[in-house]
């Protein structure tokens, strides 16, 4: 196997510590890490030789642009999430900043994070999360409508997450798992209603698999470079049904719940919703085609369900 100089950002992260933990454990590669803060890395980069954590900033990322010059792979999982003035700096004009700093002619490989957030249903680019999403969608948007106009365009492979779903006592907690201690508590009521809508989730370890894997087998010119990364569509009624199995809470009867009375409930108790929610509200069904995950490509999956996740998480199952 050829030894490969990667350059990963965002490995303080939920997904990055995943990425970073195969790397290092299942290849030879050169690595470097970019990170604004080394104390947050929990996983050991000391463990072999050939990695390098570099102290830095993406908004200042030219002063690493020499050794940008020298990368055959980088893997983009940086991102900011709030201020729209930092958020569009880090997420559209650093990062295309930095792709530009790659050379075309040694770089083989660009994986660049966006977020399935910005495409409808068919896989396209979503008008509406350009206008009126937060400020990270916007900026995930605005990326994406610039990668095509880069010349290393022909070599990025953009990975779009769904609910993503990570973390343990050695790695940071993604949005999702981070609230997964309040599902559970709600459990015993939420298993007596019924809603409209559908998702994808995939755990950040199945992500970092898939990234390894593109790592070694790089896509072909041919071949699709945007991937929705997520296990098969699963609906609210179904996760809430597998919940409450795995609790071992039965269900007796179960109440539904319309936008009507959605919408009634959210003046009732003045709840202050922005534009992109009320978007999302009207069209609950965030599904995508073609879902990628480690067994689209002949590799197990850490989580292929809930239950999987809840078991991951440390959740004890009902007794």
């Amino acid at each position: 196997m050829t030894v490969k100089r990667i350059f990963v950002t965002g490995a303080s992260g939920c997904i990055g510590h995943y990425i970073a933990d195969l790397l290092i454990q299942k290849t030879d590669h050169d690595l470097f890490f970019l990170v604004r803060d080394p104390a947050k890395l929990q996983f050991n980069y000391q463990s072999r030789p050939g990695i390098t954590v570099i102290q830095g900033d993406l908004r200042e990322i030219e002063q690493v642009g020499r050794l940008l010059k020298t990368i055959d792979c980088a893997i983009l999982t940086a991102a900011a999430w709030g201020g729209a003035e930092e958020t569009y700096d880090t997420n559209v004009t650093k990062t295309i900043r930095l792709m530009n700093l790659l050379d075309p002619s040694v770089c083989q490989q660009v994986i660049y994070f966006s977020t399935a957030s910005i495409l409808d249903r068919h896989n396209q680019p979503l008008q509406a999360a350009g206008e009126i999403g937060t400020d990270y969608i916007k900026s995930k948007y605005q990326c994406h409508e610039q990668l095509p106009k880069l010349a290393i365009a022909p070599q990025v492979t953009t990975l779009f997450p769904t609910l993503v779903f990570g973390g343990d006592h050695q790695k940071p907690y993604s949005h999702i798992s981070a609230g997964i201690k309040d599902v559970i508590k709600w459990a015993k009521l939420l298993r007596f209603f019924q809603a409209d809508g559908s998702f994808h989730f995939l755990h950040a370890q199945d992500i970092a698999q898939v990234v390894l894997y593109l790592i070694e087998h790089p896509i072909q010119v041919d071949e699709p470079h945007e991937l929705v990364l997520g296990n098969p569509p699963l609906t609210v009624n179904q996760a809430i049904e597998e919940i409450s199995a795995y609790l071992k809470e039965r269900i007796y009867f179960r109440i539904p719940l319309s936008l009507q009375l959605a919408d009634i409930l959210i003046k009732l108790f003045r709840i202050q919703m922005a534009e992109w929610d009320r978007f999302c509200l009207s069209d609950p069904h965030f599904t995508y085609q073609y879902p990628i995950s480690p067994n689209s490509f002949g590799l197990v999956n850490y989580c292929s369900t809930l239950s999987d996740v809840l078991k991951a998480s440390g959740v004890p199952p009902g007794k």
